[in-house]
């Protein structure tokens, strides 16, 4: 088995610019209400934003070896998503770490396990989603595979796929089906900003999502004054 595949198939920078312009939210419920990952996964602080190719990596529990590893071979605009066993106390990554991928221009990293150094990761301006936060230390012991795919929060994640992140979590998109997302995206994007715009205008949640019928269906009782 080849560890360590460093050449994976990345889509345009250009269309993962374009993709970052949706929310995380938006982007799910757009696709069809797929790819996001367990809501377990937050930012370390919640300013923090990213879009960028996977670079996948397996990691033993309270073991950092391979996300190690896979800092050195990511490149710049790159997503480090570290799986680790959801084992959550661990500080698998902190402030050295953060700078290291920092200086590559890396776009962010998530992991299922712990991070520490938070403050200093925050300051430092680098996007860290992790299911907890953990000052315990790890060990370098275990060798893992790096760019095959992984299970992550529920999702099979593959090199190269897109992931975006925001204050609300992480959807993954797949590399092939970018373009169409974007478009889905931009669609509903247009479709809530209409809705919020006949909201202020005076329309009402019944009126304009149609649920007038729906509830009479449903035997809906209202006691008028």
């Amino acid at each position: 088995m080849i560890h360590v595949k460093t050449n994976i198939d990345r889509p345009a920078a250009d269309a993962v610019s374009r993709l970052a312009k949706f929310s995380s939210a938006t982007i799910h419920e757009a696709q069809g209400r797929k790819g996001a990952l367990s809501s377990k996964i937050k930012p370390i602080d919640r300013s923090m934003s990213f879009c960028g190719p996977a670079v996948t990596v397996r990691c033993a529990p309270r073991d950092n070896l391979m996300l190690q590893v896979a800092i050195h071979y990511a490149e710049a605009g790159d997503v480090v998503l570290a799986a680790a066993g959801e084992y959550e106390e661990a500080g698998t990554f902190g402030d050295v770490l953060g700078n290291a991928m920092k200086a590559k221009g890396l776009a962010g990293l998530v992991t299922d396990s712990g991070v520490r150094d938070t403050q200093d990761l925050i300051e430092l301006g680098l996007p860290v989603f992790s299911g907890s936060v953990s000052i315990k230390g790890t060990v370098k012991e275990t060798i893992g595979p790096i760019n095959h795919p992984v299970v992550f929060g529920d999702e099979i994640i593959y090199p190269g796929d897109v992931l975006r992140g925001d204050a609300d979590g992480v959807v993954v998109v797949r590399k092939d089906e970018i373009e169409d997302v974007i478009r889905l995206s931009q669609e509903r994007d247009d479709a809530e900003r209409e809705l919020i715009r006949l909201y202020q205008a005076g329309g009402t949640t019944l009126e304009l999502c149609n649920l007038t019928e729906v509830l009479k269906a449903k035997g809906l009782l209202v006691e008028n004054a």
